[in-house]
């Protein structure tokens, strides 16, 4: 294993009830003392990234690493605390980043149009202004048709392929608490997924290991943001892949090949043919795989999902504090996620306690001598994440990974 990851400096959980009773109850619920320093180091962070922000790329719209992100950290922060003051923040970068829109036809939720728009219906939901979240949501369906019917260029995964304008979809739903993108939508965009991913499967000619097969940059990539983990993860969520026969046919050995990839260590490679065991980031290795294997679990059951998706959250505890720093995308705040997720799935307490660790961690922000990135206060690659994940962290059982899990 490379050593970009710094050493875990924390004990590990020992399932005795006193190494917990200063961090959370027998239910999970953090201690109001526990729960202060989080929210108190918030509002630290906070005025830190505004100040920040001062200097940040005015022309970058997207979730990712412009104001789109910054202001859906705040709309999370306004579900959070209840405040505001909150949601007027978010309203004041959903409304930056719809000035300097890309229209490239970039048609993802982190990379391109679809994010901001589609945080700006869910801002003006909240704000009660339905015809504004009316008209985010009629712009965003424009780029419906390119999506599903497309010409052969648009790649199939999360930061700029279909699945990432599939989750603008659901995103949308999410935030109404109702079907505003009607079911049959959605069905098509995963359906114009298989299509490609069977297309890609006989180029490759490994139909008869992946039925489906997907590849980004002249690579078949295996993490989240540009792989199968994270493509699979969507194909096999409850109701969108129209036909069960398609699930069992094509999407579940497709993952069982993805399983098959699993490394010496119990990390994943970052790329098909790509045996270096370097990368433990959400973006490629076990904390995005971990949420595709758990998702096979609830869906097909058999032992062995949840063995390897347990396996990954033992890669990220020893390997999961970066050099790169606290971020989502490659950073302590996005590996933490991955305790988060296996606590709600299995509801084992070692897995609240290591993130409470995590997010010990990423509270002493800039205290360990990593790198800066190159958007440091952004949502995926900075502050913002952090925040996102301290704020998150509050409601273990509620915590989801920002613009990606549903």
């Amino acid at each position: 294993m490379d050593t970009r990851a710094l050493r875990n400096p924390y004990a590990d959980y020992d399932g005795n009830p006193l190494s917990t009773q200063a961090l959370f109850d027998f239910q999970g619920r953090l201690t109001p003392e526990f729960s202060q320093r989080v929210s108190g180091k918030i509002s630290e962070l906070l005025a830190v990234m505004e100040n920040g922000l001062k200097s940040a790329d005015p022309r970058d719209c997207t979730a990712y690493t412009g104001w789109a992100g910054v202001a859906l950290l705040y709309l999370h922060l306004h579900r959070v605390f209840s405040e505001t003051s909150f949601l007027h923040k978010a309203h004041e970068y959903v409304c930056r980043s719809l000035q300097c829109l890309t229209r490239r036809h970039d048609v993802t939720f982190l990379c391109g149009d679809t994010g901001p728009l589609a945080v700006a219906a869910a801002v003006y939901h909240r704000l009660q202004r339905p015809q504004e979240a009316d008209d985010c949501i009629n712009r965003l369906m424009q780029y419906y048709e390119t999506v599903v019917k497309g010409s052969g260029g648009l790649p199939d995964e999360l930061l700029y392929g279909r699945v990432g304008y599939l989750y603008s979809l659901l995103f949308i739903n999410q935030q109404f608490g109702q079907d505003k993108i009607p079911l049959d939508y959605i069905q098509q965009v995963c359906e114009a997924v298989i299509v490609s991913g069977e297309l890609q499967s006989r180029k490759f000619r490994v139909e008869r290991q992946s039925p489906l097969m997907f590849e980004w940059y002249q690579e078949q990539y295996v993490g989240a943001a540009h792989g199968l983990a994270g493509i699979y993860y969507y194909l096999m969520q409850p109701g969108l892949v129209r036909s069960v026969e398609y699930l069992h046919r094509l999407v579940k050995p497709s993952v069982d090949h993805v399983c098959a990839l699993k490394l010496p260590t119990g990390n994943y490679p970052p790329c098909i043919g790509d045996e270096r065991d370097l990368l433990v980031h959400w973006c490629h290795g076990s904390p995005g795989v971990v949420y595709m294997l758990l998702q096979a679990y609830k869906v097909f059951g058999g032992p062995g999902y949840l063995d390897d998706a347990l396996q990954c959250g033992e890669v990220v505890w020893r390997y999961g504090l970066l050099k790169k720093g606290y971020g989502l995308c490659h950073g302590a705040a996005g590996n933490a996620y991955t305790f988060l997720t296996l606590y709600r799935h299995t509801q084992d307490p070692k897995h609240l306690f290591r993130a409470c660790m995590f997010a010990d961690w990423c509270m002493n922000y800039g205290r360990h001598g990593c790198r800066t990135p190159d958007t440091p206060f952004s949502l995926f690659e900075g502050m913002a994440g952090t925040i996102y994940f301290l704020a998150d962290f509050l409601q273990p059982m509620r915590a989801k990974f920002p613009a990606f899990e549903v």
